[in-house]
């Protein structure tokens, strides 16, 4: 991730949990808290409850490649935390894709200049 690093402790989770700017859809839930740097970054939750370790570590990697891809669309100076939900267990990467700009656009956090309308 170019622009990007992980939110590794528990008390920087803690910290945007505390911030309370959250929206959810069916799949994710996503707080969103600025850290006053010229970088993002993301923190990804998926509960025991999701299913085995190896689902929960490919519900990871779903939304972290699907930030990765997408990265150039976020603001810049943020923290994210994303809590992938039950439902999401069986999720392609295009729904997961689909999820997470979904959240990030109920934020409004995207960047104005889309790559899918340039492309059109």
């Amino acid at each position: 991730m170019e622009f990007s690093e992980s939110l590794k402790k528990n008390s920087d989770f803690q910290s945007v949990y505390a911030g309370k700017r959250s929206l959810a859809n069916r799949y994710l839930v996503m707080y969103v808290l600025e850290n006053g740097t010229g970088c993002n970054r993301i923190g990804i939750s998926v509960s025991k409850k999701v299913g085995n370790s190896v689902v929960r570590h490919r519900l990871k990697r779903l939304v972290r490649e699907a930030y990765r891809l997408h990265e150039d669309l976020f603001q810049r100076g943020l923290d994210f935390v994303v809590i992938v939900r039950v439902s999401a267990k069986n999720l392609s990467y295009q729904d997961m894709e689909k999820a997470l700009l979904h959240l990030a656009g109920l934020q409004k956090i995207l960047l104005t200049g889309r790559k899918e309308d340039e492309e059109r």
